[in-house]
């Protein structure tokens, strides 16, 4: 589960390139518009932090799965979406100012929110519970600012500054955002290919479930609410998008446990399937941004 070059010093780098590129879409209207308009945002965060956990603890009774491997699944559950679910929107059309304010919200609040959820399915699933865990409040902030925040704001002033140069450049990174998902795929597989098919069949399932559940929970609760179908796409990719690398720290850094972190891993490959198909729906439904 070691992780490769590519995904640890490459990714970080793209996502940061990426970051930039979904600022220069925006302006600040697009977040005082969700600021005056809440809905999207109190939806995705309830279901991000209440339900997905919830689905979590019920995925971890499946049959065939070991207690270390039910537990790996909880943390996943609980874990935020990251800014992988900000590509996912940004490449399908979707609410990218909404799906920053999700990933901010709830990254932040998992730091209370996932021991928690880890902590009852340790105690629900007869592991030890006397485990201090805990998740650093200055790193998961630093993280933010870095890979999120900070990009996304000179890509927006650069928009304040040149209109026309952000539409030119836009395109070019949403093609850069799409070679970064196939490099990553083959990259995490790469990665993991000598124990891949093992953990497939250890956790697959419950991964599957987990990822069509969450796309299609924040999809269709987004049509329940009467959201559009931009936001609709943007639930979708918050709750169907895990933050993989926060489930591998949680499992391997803080619980000193590879088994826990096998959910973590095979759904960070298998995640992109759906998240690809996600982009097809939403570039086929919504629209292309008028420059």
């Amino acid at each position: 589960m070691e992780q490769s070059p590519l995904i640890a010093i490459g990714l970080p780098i793209a996502l940061f390139i990426i970051m930039i590129g979904m600022g220069l879409t925006l302006t600040l209207h697009d977040f005082t518009r969700e600021a005056r308009a809440p809905r999207g945002a109190v939806i995705g965060t309830v279901l991000q932090l209440l339900v997905m956990p919830l689905v979590g603890l019920l995925l971890a009774g499946l049959p065939g799965l070991s207690a270390a491997v039910a537990i790996g699944v909880v943390i996943l559950a609980a874990c935020p979406g990251g800014t992988t679910s900000n590509l996912i929107t940004f490449l399908g059309r979707g609410n990218v100012a909404l799906s920053i304010v999700l990933t901010v919200i709830a990254s932040l609040a998992t730091i209370v929110t996932l021991p928690l959820w880890v902590n009852l399915a340790m105690a629900r699933l007869g592991a030890e519970t006397e485990v201090p865990l805990t998740l650093p409040f200055l790193q998961t902030v630093i993280m933010l600012s870095v890979i999120t925040l900070i990009p996304v704001a000179i890509g927006m002033l650069i928009r304040a500054r040149n209109a026309n140069l952000a539409a030119l450049a836009e395109r070019g990174v949403s093609l850069f955002g799409a070679l970064v998902l196939v490099l990553l795929v083959v990259g995490l597989a790469y990665t993991n290919r000598e124990n891949l098919l093992g953990l497939l069949v250890q956790a697959g399932p419950a991964c599957a479930a987990l990822n069509v559940i969450g796309f299609g929970l924040g999809f269709f609760a987004g049509r329940l609410s009467g959201l559009s179908w931009r936001d609709c796409v943007t639930l979708s990719a918050e709750l169907g998008i895990k933050n993989g690398t926060v489930g591998l720290l949680v499992a391997l850094s803080i619980l000193d446990n590879s088994e826990m972190a096998v959910p973590a891993a095979v759904y960070s490959i298998m995640m992109y399937g759906f998240g690809a198909l996600l982009i097809a729906i939403g570039r086929q439904k919504i629209p292309a941004p008028q420059p």
